[in-house]
């Protein structure tokens, strides 16, 4: 990540900081406080963006610019959520942002190396692997086909591991609307799954989605 383009101030280094004192100490303008900050989420953020956009450079602008947004914004802070709930709510209404202004480099979700859970066991045959990697593919391009609004509850919950609550604090929606927004996703995911690739369904598998904490 680029170094931050806007002057910040200084706090004395101390491993044992919680977000809640580097949050203070940034506001009063402690430079080291604020840099403790991006180095403690900047993966994780870097991450999420990752699952929009696949040109590391375009990543690292939009890293840039949700670091810039936090800075400008850390006054507005309340701690009535926990801060990388805040700050993932900032990173993505970046990424959808700019998708937004810039639909002719439209961003696109991208999945992990493992595919969208679907309930079952992988494959542990030999041809395992190259299954995988073409149901990896066939995420990518199928996630990239939602609507945003399932995107986006559908890479919180199944890529980045964000509880219900999470989700509905970073997306600034109801339980409920978590609730069936993934439903609906899930089942567009499977949905599109059976129609283009019925040969990647495990086999015996009767519906998408899974249980999780909420």
């Amino acid at each position: 990540m680029r170094p931050l383009q806007r002057p910040v101030f200084a706090l004395q280094h101390r491993t044992e900081n919680s977000d809640r004192d580097l949050i203070a100490a940034a506001i009063e303008g402690s430079e080291s406080a604020f840099a403790a900050l991006v180095d403690r989420y900047k993966d994780r953020v870097f991450r999420l963006l990752g699952r929009y956009c696949r040109d590391p450079v375009e990543c690292e602008d939009l890293l840039q610019d949700v670091f810039l947004k936090v800075f400008r914004k850390l006054h507005t802070f309340q701690g009535e959520s926990a801060f990388y709930t805040w700050l993932y709510r900032i990173a993505v209404n970046a990424a959808t942002d700019h998708l937004s202004r810039a639909s002719h480099r439209r961003l696109r979700l991208v999945g992990d190396d493992d595919a969208l859970d679907l309930g079952t066991e992988p494959d542990q045959a030999p041809e395992a692997p190259l299954v995988a990697a073409e149901l990896a593919a066939v995420t990518r391009q199928i996630v990239d086909s939602l609507p945003e609004k399932f995107r986006t509850v559908l890479v919180l919950r199944e890529f980045e591991d964000l509880s219900y609550t999470e989700i509905a604090a970073v997306l600034q929606i109801q339980m409920g609307t978590v609730e069936s927004r993934l439903f609906r996703a899930r089942q567009r995911f499977k949905e599109a799954l059976e129609r283009l690739h019925p040969e990647l369904l495990p086999t015996g598998e009767p519906s998408s989605g899974r249980g999780g904490s909420r």
